[in-house]
């Protein structure tokens, strides 16, 4: 049965009945997302600051429960726009696991791809580095092709680039999509949702008391609200109104449509 639903469909997690009898007499195990959930989308990548009152609340609920952030950004990166780096941190989609108490997390189904990404990132800025608007983020396991900021002009072409790179290099690379970015990845079976998964084995998440919860934004996530289905609880974070989400179907079981709603709801799950 088709389990994916539209965003205006979703209950809101803030009132919904039903999240909180799943949540009753169990532990939660926060997976948070960073841009578009923690922090709001903006302009420039590097801008997206945690504020201190969402820190404070990520804090106040690290206290409680297990927080982990899952993200596309590099594990440093996320840690210094976050201002914390004692949390659990799965950076670049998954491919950079980190525990402040155990430190990288190894998974058996990643190799050491250095050379690939290296390569790829020279050759983006060679064929689009000269393009307004565009911005190049080399990580650590990808390379991300920012275009909020390009002409209509400009994202088509950016557009033309990407496809026939990748068809350069069809059994090498992959394109994870995303919200005016396209990001390029070896072309391998791994992403939030097995991040995730891994996550909960290694940490010892798995037990029937623990619900693990994951809040995300981006068509990435639906990786994650799919692999969680029938063991956990996904959050959407998004508003029907949002152009962005309009023909958006999802995988999560409820929806929260703002950050500032994600900052109440984590505030009231601390409790």
């Amino acid at each position: 049965m088709d389990s994916a639903s539209t965003v205006g469909e979703l209950p809101r997690a803030l009132d919904a009945a039903a999240l909180t009898d799943r949540l009753d007499g169990r532990r939660p195990a926060a997976f948070l997302d960073y841009d578009g959930v923690l922090s709001p989308i903006v302009e420039r990548p590097e801008d997206a600051v945690l504020s201190d009152r969402m820190r404070t609340v990520v804090r106040e609920l690290a206290d409680r429960c297990p927080v982990c952030i899952v993200t596309g950004r590099d594990r440093e990166v996320v840690q210094q726009l976050m201002g914390m780096d004692d949390l659990v941190v799965a950076g670049s989609h998954g491919f950079d696991i980190w525990d402040p108490e155990k430190g990288e997390v190894s998974h058996t189904a990643l190799s050491d791809f250095t050379g690939l990404v290296g390569d790829t990132t020279a050759t983006l800025r060679d064929r689009v580095g000269g393009i307004p608007g565009v911005t190049i983020e080399p990580k650590r396991a990808s390379v991300a092709v920012h275009y909020r900021r390009a002409a209509p002009e400009a994202r088509v072409e950016v557009e033309q680039i990407v496809r026939a790179l990748l068809a350069e290099h069809p059994d090498q690379l992959a394109v994870v999509p995303g919200k005016m970015v396209y990001e390029l990845k070896p072309a391998i079976d791994w992403n939030k949702g097995k991040a995730v998964l891994h996550l909960i084995d290694v940490l010892g998440l798995g037990s029937d008391d623990v619900v693990p919860l994951y809040l995300g934004d981006d068509i990435t996530d639906e990786d994650a609200f799919r692999a969680l289905r029938g063991r956990g609880i996904g959050i959407l974070v998004g508003s029907p109104d949002d152009p962005e989400m309009t023909d958006r179907t999802t995988e999560a079981e409820f929806v929260l449509a703002t950050v500032d709603e994600v900052e109440q709801f984590l505030s009231n799950l601390a409790r």
